[in-house]
């Protein structure tokens, strides 16, 4: 396609990331898809290798990226890692685990290319937010932490870099049929028969897994985020999802603070 652009998708082997390589690839963009791993499969694009909690490994990518293609028009930062569990449960090096992943991974990558964007005066970078970076979701503390953390570092640097011609933007997806719901990593003290949130963590957290086993399309996130690649949808943050999510989170900044609380914790069946 005309305009074809040279966008790298980060955790491309399945679910949002993949279906984001897809779309990009189907509308004839030159897209490079990473996995932590080998090549998860045949795809119409190139895989590479990349561990965004390692410098080493963020800066061989984008280097093999430049050496093929010549230049980095757009980055989506797709890898995440969703953990569970109380936050007393949760050890300070099972938290960084989440921020090094989640928050950490995007700001490596978004360091690595972002000169030869200011060079080139052009480029877009996506970051992958959650609707749990707008409000802190029980017994995910720390996914929320993170990205809430992933918000704030978005539009700070959006505006940083605005006046070399870089796009930054956030996508926040609510509930999405992704293999999230098989891959979440748990703070192993709430794992723990012991633990006094033992039982409250299981049954939330069964509660978000129903609602992400049935959630969206993956192919419905791929779509936005295309459209701010090509430059078809523009701002610093957008949001989609379910239309409860989406107005529980706009009411998030309308509704007192206590009630809304309330209403959250009537809905987990947490509190007294």
């Amino acid at each position: 396609m005309a305009g074809s652009k040279v966008v790298l998708v980060t955790g491309a082997s399945s679910g949002i990331g993949r279906a984001t390589a897809e779309r990009l690839a189907a509308r004839g963009h030159r897209v490079v898809g990473t996995s932590r791993r080998d090549s998860p499969g045949e795809a119409p694009w190139t895989w590479a290798v990349l561990d965004v909690t390692d410098e080493a490994s963020v800066a061989a990518c984008v280097a093999g990226v430049l050496a093929s293609h010549g230049r980095i028009d757009a980055v989506v930062n797709n890898a995440g890692l969703v953990m569970a569990g109380a936050v007393e449960d949760t050890t300070p090096d099972e938290a960084r685990l989440s921020f090094e992943t989640n928050v950490f991974g995007a700001m490596r990558l978004a360091r690595a290319v972002l000169p030869g964007m200011r060079a080139q005066k052009a480029g877009t970078i996506v970051n992958m937010g959650s609707l749990a970076g707008r409000v802190g979701m029980p017994f995910q503390g720390l996914y929320s932490a993170s990205k809430f953390a992933l918000e704030g570092l978005t539009e700070a640097l959006a505006q940083e870099v605005a006046a070399f011609g870089v796009t930054v933007a956030l996508v926040a997806p609510g509930d999405t049929a992704t293999p999230v719901v098989d891959n979440r990593v748990w703070a192993a003290g709430s794992r723990d028969p012991a633990s006094p949130y033992a039982a409250a963590c299981a049954r939330v957290v069964a509660m978000y897994e129903k609602d992400e086993r049935a959630g969206a399309p993956a192919d419905g996130v791929a779509a936005l985020v295309t459209a701010i690649v090509e430059g078809r949808r523009r701002g610093p943050r957008h949001v989609v999802g379910p239309l409860g999510q989406r107005v529980m989170v706009a009411s998030r900044g309308v509704v007192p603070g206590g009630i809304f609380h309330w209403g959250m914790s009537r809905y987990f069946g947490l509190g007294r």
